[in-house]
């Protein structure tokens, strides 16, 4: 890899530290005031689901901290313990928020279906570019032989630019995913005014996480297509 990625890869995950401590720290925060309406995440999650006429959607508990996912694959809301039996707006805005991904599933959401579709491809990419470094840290002098400098460089390009496609596509999926959430929670009356802007600040620095991700990978591209463009073995 070069030195020039592995400044870039430096920089990233200290953005995204940063980026993460403060979502850790907000959702910390706002899991501290009590909602007024008195629900579980796991309860307005079912209720959400309802309220869009999904029934087959099932919402369970799972281990680790922000850790909640939407799975399509088996058509499940997986909840943190935290946000399942949480009675605040941090939980109220994940609980939500994950089942926004569900609704998109049920309503065939098109940017949902593209990036579903990607995840195989992606994990290939990701299989393919972790043996491509290997080769070049442990092997180059062999793996020159067999598969030129030039050649190698485009693999990783043509790799670098699924993990770019996937993260921009994975954008609007997360920010209409929060504004499905946003819309359901405020329609619903499940949210006071002010547990309203606790949830969608929250959402907003869960959305920055995906920002920070797509910027990193856009940026890690451009530098191997520049040195590509450039000629360079930059080791």
């Amino acid at each position: 890899m070069g030195f020039g990625a592995l400044i870039i890869g430096g920089i990233f995950m200290l953005i995204g530290w940063m980026v993460s401590s403060r979502l850790k720290s907000k959702f910390k925060q706002y899991s501290q005031t009590h909602l007024t309406r008195d629900l579980t995440g796991a309860e307005i999650a079912r209720l959400m689901l309802a309220d869009n006429n999904i029934h087959d959607v099932q919402v369970i508990s799972v281990e680790g901290q922000l850790s909640d996912h939407y799975n399509p694959a088996n058509k499940t809301v997986n909840l943190s313990q935290e946000v399942f039996h949480g009675r605040n707006a941090a939980a109220t805005a994940v609980a939500s928020h994950e089942c926004g991904h569900a609704v998109q599933h049920a309503t065939a959401y098109s940017m949902l279906q593209f990036r579903s579709a990607m995840v195989p491809i992606q994990n290939i990419s990701a299989s393919v570019l972790n043996f491509m470094m290997m080769a070049m840290i442990f092997g180059s002098f062999f793996a020159s032989s067999i598969l030129p400098w030039r050649t190698a460089l485009l693999v990783i390009i043509a790799c670098y630019a699924v993990f770019a496609l996937f993260a921009i596509i994975t954008l609007p999926v997360e920010f209409d995913a929060s504004r499905r959430a946003l819309a359901w929670v405020k329609a619903r009356n499940i949210v006071t005014p002010g547990e309203y802007d606790m949830a969608q600040d929250a959402l907003k620095w869960a959305a920055m996480t995906y920002v920070v991700a797509a910027i990193g990978a856009i940026t890690t591209l451009a530098y191997y297509v520049m040195m590509y463009l450039g000629g360079s073995r930059d080791e």
